[in-house]
């Protein structure tokens, strides 16, 4: 598997990281694949001169990790050049060509990638696995999480909990740079950060519920009749 990063020419567009996978040996029938198209048009110069193979086209494929206009916006220009398969998770997008399962297997360059879904930054999003490789694609998942506080929903916690058993190197996300070390360690961490702040949550609530009733215990209910006594 070969991975390029495609980097624009327009700072005042706000967009994400777009990443190209290819074969190692570039093979017809391996799959030129786009994670995100982001909203930079001028990415097109950088993929025309990126080396993807003989007789290949040179997307094949886009796999959109959600729906937020920072990683679709140039979908239409990206179709009307390349023509690839368009697979997202959201049945709701315009220009996907096949919704996606959590779980399925998808080739990208010469590696399948397993789809996980990760809702938490959005219902749709996706993250993408291929554990023999040891990376994986978080699109803006917040799978990486440095302090205590955050609310999650028991499905995002529940794909965290199966994230840290997986083999995973290498994160990628959709903005900034990529852990490249201590991934796995990080994502253990941002798992006890998680458990610590559904503790904390728990407890906050439990305070609040009894600081509640005591005010029920002290504070008679603004209906009841306070007994005055004879004048």
């Amino acid at each position: 598997m070969r991975l390029i990063r495609l980097e624009g020419k327009n700072d005042k567009v706000y967009t994400c990281n777009v990443f190209l996978i290819t074969g190692e040996w570039k093979r017809l029938e391996d799959v030129n694949t786009l994670i995100d198209v982001g909203a930079d048009p001028s990415i097109l110069e950088t993929l025309d001169r990126a080396n993807t193979g003989v007789g290949k086209r040179k997307v094949e494929r886009v796999i959109l990790t959600h729906g937020h206009s920072d990683h679709t916006s140039i979908l239409p220009l990206i179709r009307q050049v390349y023509n690839p398969e368009v697979l997202a998770f959201s049945p709701y997008l315009d220009g996907v060509d096949r919704v996606l399962s959590n779980g399925e297997k998808i080739r990208c360059g010469d590696r399948d990638f397993e789809v996980v879904h990760t809702p938490g930054h959005t219902e749709d999003s996706i993250s993408l696995l291929c554990e023999e490789e040891g990376v994986i694609f978080v699109g803006d998942s917040p799978v990486i999480i440095h302090s205590v506080g955050g609310t999650y929903s028991p499905d995002f916690v529940a794909t965290m909990k199966r994230l840290c058993t997986r083999n995973i190197e290498k994160i990628y996300f959709g903005h900034g740079n990529p852990v490249c070390q201590g991934a796995r360690q990080q994502l253990t961490d941002s798992l006890r950060i998680i458990r610590e702040s559904i503790r904390l949550h728990a407890s906050l609530q439990k305070g609040g519920e009894q600081a509640k009733e005591q005010d029920r215990c002290l504070c008679p209910p603004e209906s009841a009749t306070v007994y005055k006594g004879n004048r």
